[in-house]
């Protein structure tokens, strides 16, 4: 059967001469097509940016990994160390860390317990340099603070535990502690009025706490006079706490 003259004929296998080139000159491109000249345009770039995602994500896993692998070990030197030659070596390995200021801490106590004044203040004040101001780091400030006054240097000592008392950001507990120091040291010097100042700023620190009660108890001790004349003649001094 004859092709009418007017039929198209198929195009022949290889022949591209129907085909439009798709780039920035074409008018009308669509969707597909702008896809296409996008990812040919960046795909290298694409594929480099995933990868550095990709890389960067590895690395901070690994290093999370890393870090909670040597959370634990440091963790169970710390256990381990149970002597004073053990923890002293600890701190020396960790000086940065947490545990290395509570190992601090733990021979701090240990020296204050057994009456060494002068080398239970320097943990202490080792102790407190690595905790800051936590909770047990306060506590190695008091503690550096009542050794200052034992082992001779009464007036620095006197003096932190005036700044700790002040201080509305320490514990409340650690505050009491330091004021009732600061009672005890007065009543001992048998300034009676100084005494029953700090004993006020004891209850009203922590009324509840185990210092008020001492504080309470250590009134009982004082001169009837000198409760008497507090009484009578107000003091002038700014208060722990004050409200504006």
């Amino acid at each position: 059967m004859l092709t009418p003259p007017n039929s198209p004929s198929a195009p022949t296998p290889g022949d591209d001469r129907n085909l439009v080139t798709i780039d920035e000159s074409y008018l009308a491109p669509t969707f597909e097509d702008q896809l296409r000249l996008f990812w040919s345009k960046n795909s290298r770039a694409i594929l480099t940016g995933c990868a550095l995602v990709l890389l960067a994500i590895i690395a901070k896993g690994g290093y999370e990994i890393v870090s909670a692998q040597r959370e634990k070990g440091v963790a169970a030197d710390y256990g381990a160390a149970t002597s004073d030659t053990q923890l002293k070596a600890f701190i020396a390995g960790n000086p940065d860390h947490v545990l290395g200021g509570l190992a601090a801490l733990r021979l701090a106590d240990q020296a204050y317990a057994a009456g060494h004044y002068a080398e239970a203040r320097t943990l202490y004040t080792q102790a407190a340099g690595i905790l800051k101001n936590n909770t047990f780091g306060q506590r190695a400030l008091l503690g550096d603070a009542i050794c200052a006054v034992q082992s001779g240097a009464a007036a620095t000592g006197e003096a932190t535990l005036k700044q700790i008392v002040a201080d509305l950001t320490v514990s409340k507990m650690i505050r009491a502690e330091a004021a009732y120091t600061l009672a005890r040291l007065a009543a001992d010097a048998a300034n009676s009025t100084e005494a029953l100042r700090f004993i006020e700023q004891v209850i009203t620190i922590d009324l509840e706490g185990q210092w008020a009660d001492r504080a309470i108890l250590l009134r009982t001790t004082l001169p009837a006079s000198a409760a008497a004349s507090a009484i009578a003649t107000p003091t002038t001094d700014v208060p722990a706490v004050s409200f504006k």
